[in-house]
């Protein structure tokens, strides 16, 4: 299938390592033109360098903290200023910090509200006249399945995830008309850095093993294993892609049948 991607611009935040790492490759072996950006130039760069080596693309990286509204301004401007505008938005930021409700001080709420959905609003808001420009551009959140089922121990993300949930289903009507499409991609157990993270603080936290902690999530996943970071990627990347022409509003679970829920 031709996702018609190719010479469109691309930009992905959070992208100098897992979930948005793989998001960036794949849209460089599609043929767009992408930017990735995160806190970490020494990591960008690396990044920078193994797309290239897998593709041959040439990839822009730009310093990016997305609790940072300046930050996210400028990234995206001068992304779109070196690639002729702006196609495709990929929102995407790393989890806020786990814990329990009695666990959150004001300050922890806040920086979750900035971290996971703010930064979001941020992003959308600074693309979108490059994406109407564009004639019709396309825009993918990054989620968790905790937008359709809560994950214990993990209060903040459960909130605000589920907060850029609903701004992807209101978007979605306020941004037809301008010929913009918008859905969320939620991973579910996908093998990053961030997942083996989770799994030594709960092995810490219930003194067990990582590897039993391992052995029981993988328990809850009909496909019996964990998902890979390329897996996910070759969805968001049909989402955001000129192929998909009818779909937005909608949020796509990635998690090998996890989520129970209808």
């Amino acid at each position: 299938m031709d996702l018609m991607l190719s010479g469109k611009s691309v930009f992905v935040a959070a992208s100098s390592k897992g979930l948005g790492k793989a998001v960036a490759l794949q849209y460089a072996r599609e043929g767009a033109r992408v930017t990735i950006a995160s806190r970490s130039l020494e990591q960008l760069a690396q990044a920078r360098e193994e797309i290239r080596a897998l593709t041959g693309a040439e990839v822009g990286i730009f310093q990016m903290d997305v609790s940072k509204d300046e930050d996210i301004r400028n990234a995206i401007r001068t992304a779109a200023a070196g690639s002729d505008g702006l196609d495709v938005l990929v929102t995407n930021a790393g989890g806020p910090q786990g814990g329990f409700f009695s666990d959150m001080a004001d300050k922890d709420w806040t920086g979750g509200f900035e971290l996971s959905l703010l930064s979001t609003i941020r992003m959308i808001r600074e693309a979108l006249p490059f994406l109407k420009a564009s004639g019709g551009g396309r825009i993918v959140n990054l989620t968790s399945t905790s937008i359709k089922q809560p994950i214990d121990g993990l209060i903040l993300s459960n909130v605000f995830r589920a907060g850029v949930n609903a701004l992807t289903k209101s978007l979605a009507s306020e941004l037809a008309g301008d010929g913009i499409l918008i859905n969320t991609v939620a991973p579910g157990r996908i093998g990053t850095d961030r997942i083996a993270e989770l799994d030594m603080k709960r092995a810490a936290n219930q003194g067990r093993t990582v590897d039993d902690i391992q052995a029981e999530a993988i328990k809850q996943i009909p496909l019996g294993r964990t998902g890979t970071p390329e897996e996910f990627a070759r969805h968001v990347v049909f989402y955001g892609s000129f192929a998909n022409t009818y779909v937005t509003g909608q949020s796509l679970l990635v998690d090998g049948g996890m989520v129970k829920g209808l």
